[in-house]
């Protein structure tokens, strides 16, 4: 006797991987969909409805002196810091890569530990070393290098230097992931050929890290376009930035078609510099 066995074929799949993929990632887009492309299209709305329909509030952003003070001043102290942050994130990010362990280390420390601090923290502690009677001024007074206290708070100095404490870390990671994924045979090899550290610096380590100094300086200028607590605690209402602004208008004046308008440019001017970074630089080399 002879027994024969049969295979059932399996059941047809109704499903594809990429299918399943899509129904994964599903929720991300409707997220994004929910709170912010349905919120920006109200915002959107508002600019051009209130207090009437029309483009009024544009106009006014076109033709206001006031607002294009404010508009300067935030393109100025973003700038300031940007490039500020670029300088010394460039340094640190270079001791990072080419110090002894132990300096490194200390690079690390200085780094992360600011990091974890939140932002308000960081303003109310800068408030408080900067102001008249505070730990800065007392100590230049008591080395006799001062006769007063300097005016470094509710001012752009202090906005620069609050601002600058908190943007360095951002500089420094895009710098950091272009450092290390330079070959340093390049390097050996430029001063085998008998270049100084200086000639290799500019010739050979500058333009390979190019790539994350613009990733760099953008990152931070999109950043502080965005500042709000340390301009409003450094400040003290004398360097009004665009956030502020725009919180002013809406919650004091209620004015909320003018600070609707004010966002939107806002996010165009973000969105613009954001391609930019895409076009000009691999995303993948800024974040390793």
């Amino acid at each position: 006797m002879t027994m024969t066995l049969t295979l059932s074929k399996p059941k047809p799949r109704f499903s594809s991987p990429a299918l399943e993929r899509g129904l994964l990632l599903l929720p991300l887009p409707v997220l994004l969909l929910i709170f912010y492309v349905l919120p920006f299209i109200g915002v959107v709305g508002w600019s051009f409805s209130l207090p009437t329909p029309g483009l009024e509030q544009y106009e006014r952003i076109a033709t206001d002196p006031a607002i294009h003070d404010m508009l300067w001043r935030t393109l100025r102290l973003c700038l300031t810091v940007s490039v500020l942050a670029l300088v010394i994130g460039y340094l640190l990010a270079y001791c990072w890569v080419f110090s002894p362990p132990f300096w490194q280390r200390v690079v690390e420390i200085c780094i992360f530990i600011p990091f974890w601090i939140s932002v308000l923290v960081r303003a109310f502690g800068w408030l408080i070393a900067l102001r008249s009677n505070g730990v800065l001024n007392n100590g230049l007074m008591g080395m006799g290098l001062i006769d007063q206290p300097l005016q470094l708070s509710r001012n752009e100095i202090g906005v620069v230097i609050g601002m600058l404490h908190v943007m360095i870390p951002y500089a420094v990671f895009p710098l950091l992931s272009s450092m290390r994924q330079l070959d340093q045979r390049i390097l050996m090899a430029s001063r085998g050929l008998g270049a100084g550290p200086l000639r290799t610096f500019w010739q050979v380590l500058l333009p390979q890290t190019l790539p994350g100094m613009l990733g760099a300086f953008i990152m931070v200028f999109v950043f502080c376009l965005g500042f709000f607590i340390t301009p409003v605690l450094l400040g003290g209402g004398q360097t009004v930035m665009i956030a502020e602004y725009v919180f002013l208008q809406m919650f004091q004046t209620s004015n909320w078609g003018l600070g609707a308008a004010l966002s939107v440019v806002l996010l165009l001017l973000v969105s613009a510099l954001i391609w930019v970074l895409l076009k000009m630089t691999r995303v993948n080399r800024l974040v390793g």
